[in-house]
């Protein structure tokens, strides 16, 4: 860390501490400070200090009792508030650079305890032994230097310090994006990493020095586990992108040249190509040490730098696909589809023969092109000037607008066949594979409203997708459900299937579900209601206060809580509370990156961390026959509100 030149430091004995409050003070007045503190603090010139007085110094200083006396330019308004709040204000050029917060931490290991203070107050005394300082604000650099110094490896913490420490870069990792770009992340981190005078990092932009060689160690050691971190957080979303790409081979290539003059890199060295999956040999050495026996005795196969890359093959895919002018069938299937696969699927949804249809793709401009039945239509699904339709062969035109079909009356209702635990686990199924693609980033970027063809948030979008689509499924199921009877064991239907999933643990579905029957167009069927049994009324009105928006939607919220993970949450509830923290929440205070903000944020976000964190086991298994896996993978859905209305007044006409 690089300090004014010319600054004094004043350091305060144990027994002469100045409260909470730690920042600097103008050498000019440091005998001063001292003496209004009644005591005789040692006064310090910089050049006489280490190169670790930086934050790793301060840091150990105040966790030792130690304060260093304030600037004169820094004013506090309140200094007992300040005091009673253990902040900490450091100033680099006259200006705030970074605020912490002193905070508590519970030390479990005993050889992490302080001995006990001796009545001269020459020891660290105890209630001073479990004290911490974490980020409140700063600039991006200096919360990155603050977290790297505050980082312990493993054989220098316990396990409470080891949580604490990960938390913190949970925080920083997982928004960063928030303030700072990945490229600039990548620049710092390298101008973190203590490169060797010999080396040639002039293109670094960093001022290197002198430092002792155990320290050096330490500071190259947590960068790798700084950087092991994200890798292993964002796992294939570090891929592509040369910038990252270039940064991970220069710092592989750093610790190479390291490694003959700290053999104890070795094994920081395994973890990292670990990680990226990266082998190297002899030609990936400096010259000046590839004739060196560590070098040689590691030297394996492979060459080249390759990041974790998603499994593109077992990708699942959403694919949409009209079949009148307002509905479509909305397929989960596999991205390499074709177009006489879909045609047997619409074909068997429809009661229509596959050979008297064909699949084109009708553009914005009313052009029409027809697909071969070898042709890929995931592709020609997903053109964004277009829509994928099932065409009749022999008039070439859709099927006409359901609200003007006769045929709804002969259309079968296939799910009141089907056992409906056995349609929530299909539901689930279906919801867990989308949702266990998640990554907790996609959360980040959706409310950073992140360009979506970046593909940054694909699996968040698909399953905020599904949500939407089983909502309207429901529905569309009971709209275009002719016979009241029917409707009615329909009706029954779909609150037993959500109440199976609320008990799978999946309230995406069980949200929708709820919601598709809530609807202007669902509810107001009194009729279908009235002849609905009062056991069924009842279960649905428990239902329904999961979805009650009062007190912050605080049933859903406690009900969520007390389940066990694996479990799905409501995607677009847990949405909101980001956006509401990002939206209500200044990014920036006083020039200085609101550090509480960002934990807020990851703190939101790990919500997805702990509900992924187990495997649906035994209580969530249920009969996969094909007509489960034809009506929860193959949605017929009306995407026409007019049309929703239309059928439900046609069912039962305005009295």
């Amino acid at each position: 860390m690089s300090w004014d030149c010319g600054l004094k430091y004043v350091f305060m004995p144990p027994v002469l501490q100045l409260g909470g409050v730690c920042s600097l003070r103008d050498s000019g007045n440091s005998s001063s400070g001292g003496g209004g503190s009644g005591g005789t603090g040692s006064v310090c010139c910089r050049e006489e200090l280490t190169s670790r007085l930086g934050l790793e110094a301060v840091q150990r200083l105040a966790k030792d009792g130690c304060r260093i006396l304030q600037n004169h330019n820094y004013r506090i308004s309140d200094r007992n508030q300040a005091e009673a709040l253990g902040r900490v204000c450091l100033k680099e050029r006259g200006r705030d650079v970074l605020v912490l917060q002193r905070v508590t931490s519970s030390l479990t290991s005993p050889s992490d305890r302080p001995s006990p203070t001796s009545s001269s107050g020459g020891g660290l005394r105890q209630e001073d032994s479990n004290k911490r300082y974490v980020v409140v604000s700063g600039t991006p650099l200096k919360i990155l230097e603050h977290l790297l110094s505050d980082l312990r490896l493993d054989d220098q913490r316990g396990a409470q310090e080891n949580r604490e420490s990960e938390m913190l870069l949970d925080d920083f990792l997982l928004t960063y994006l928030v303030f700072m770009s990945t490229h600039d992340l990548c620049q710092a981190l390298l101008g973190q990493y203590p490169f060797p005078m010999h080396t040639n990092q002039h293109t670094l932009n960093r001022k290197v020095g002198q430092e002792e060689g155990k320290d050096a160690l330490f500071r190259k050691r947590k960068v790798l586990q700084l950087v092991s971190h994200w890798s292993r957080l964002y796992k294939d979303f570090l891929k592509e992108e040369e910038h990252i790409r270039s940064f991970m081979k220069t710092l592989y290539r750093c610790v190479l040249e390291d490694l003959y003059e700290f053999p104890s890199l070795e094994k920081d060295l395994k973890e990292f190509q670990k990680l990226l999956r990266r082998r190297h040999t002899v030609d990936d050495c400096p010259s000046n040490l590839k004739s060196k026996q560590m070098h040689q005795q590691l030297s394996l196969k492979e060459n080249c730098l390759h990041l974790r890359t998603p499994q593109t093959e077992n990708k699942e895919v959403i694919c949409c696909v009209y079949v009148s002018a307002d509905s479509y069938l909305s397929v989960h299937t596999h991205p390499s589809l074709e177009a006489h696969e879909l045609l047997r699927i619409v074909g068997m949804k429809m009661d229509r023969a596959e050979e008297d249809m064909v699949l084109a793709v009708v553009l914005q401009t009313g052009e029409r092109r027809m697909l071969q039945p070898s042709d890929c239509v995931y592709s020609e699904s997903m053109t964004p000037n277009g829509k994928l339709v099932a065409c009749r062969r022999d008039l070439n035109e859709i099927l006409p607008p359901l609200a003007d079909s006769a045929e709804l009356s002969k259309r079968p209702v296939r799910l009141l066949g089907i056992n409906t635990w056995d349609v929530a686990t299909a539901l689930t199924h279906v919801d867990w594979t989308l949702f266990k693609s998640i990554h907790e980033q996609e959360l980040v970027y959706y409310t950073l409203s992140r360009p979506p063809g970046s593909g940054h948030t694909a699996a968040l979008s698909f399953l905020l997708q599904r949500c939407n689509e089983v909502q309207q499924w429901v529905m569309s199921e009971v709209l275009m459900c002719v016979s009241l009877n029917k409707r009615v064991q329909l009706l029954k239907k779909f609150i037993k299937i959500a109440a199976h999933c609320k008990a799978q643990r999946n309230l995406n579905s069980a949200f929708a579900i709820i919601m598709g029957l809530n609807t202007a167009a669902v509810s107001r069927l009194n009729q279908t209601w009235e002849k609905c049994p009062g056991k069924f009324k009842k279960l649905f009105s428990e239902l329904e206060l999961i979805t009650d928006p009062s007190l912050n939607h605080k049933a859903y919220r406690e009900a969520f809580k007390r389940m066990k993970p694996p479990k799905i949450p409501f995607m677009p509830l847990l949405l909101k509370d980001i956006t509401f923290i990002h939206e209500g929440n200044k990014t920036f205070h006083d020039n200085l990156v609101n550090f509480e903000k960002l934990h807020m944020i990851a703190d939101t976000v790990r919500m997805i961390r702990h509900c992924q964190s187990d495997q649906p086991g035994n209580e969530v298994i249920g009969v996969d026959s094909p007509e489960v896996r034809a009506s929860v993978h193959c949605l017929h859905i009306i995407d026409n509100q007019q049309t929703l209305f239309k059928l439900s007044h046609k069912l039962e006409p305005r009295a």
